[in-house]
């Protein structure tokens, strides 16, 4: 997911961050694996995290100075997704959620 317009102050809080992978988990239903993995780069840079799971992973990369955050949710087996703009505008203050899903795995 690409997601612009959001609130630099949330793309650069950890709490926030963690919130809304922690929502992400639960409502996709998704085994975490390990302790999730967060760096705070200095001013004005923004956070990168990273949640491995036993489904593959969550991963996000903020930019406060852009107001844009990439977001992704790898899963190897098929999940009902959340509404994901609304998820983001909630958390992050996203104006604009640009989702794209590819399907992938092996072709027998």
């Amino acid at each position: 997911m690409d997601v612009s317009g959001c609130s630099p102050e949330r793309l650069k809080s950890l709490a926030v961050l963690a919130a809304l992978f922690e929502e992400l988990i639960v409502l996709m239903e998704l085994k975490v694996v390990g302790q999730p993995q967060w760096h705070v780069f200095p001013e004005p840079g923004g956070i990168t995290g990273l949640t491995l799971l036993a489904e593959s992973h969550l991963s996000i990369h903020t930019f406060p100075e852009h107001g844009f955050a990439a977001l992704n949710v790898y899963c190897c087996r098929t999940r009902a997704c959340p509404d994901f703009p609304a998820l983001l505008a909630r958390h992050l203050g996203a104006q604009s959620s640009h989702v794209r899903e590819l399907v992938r795995g092996v072709k027998a």
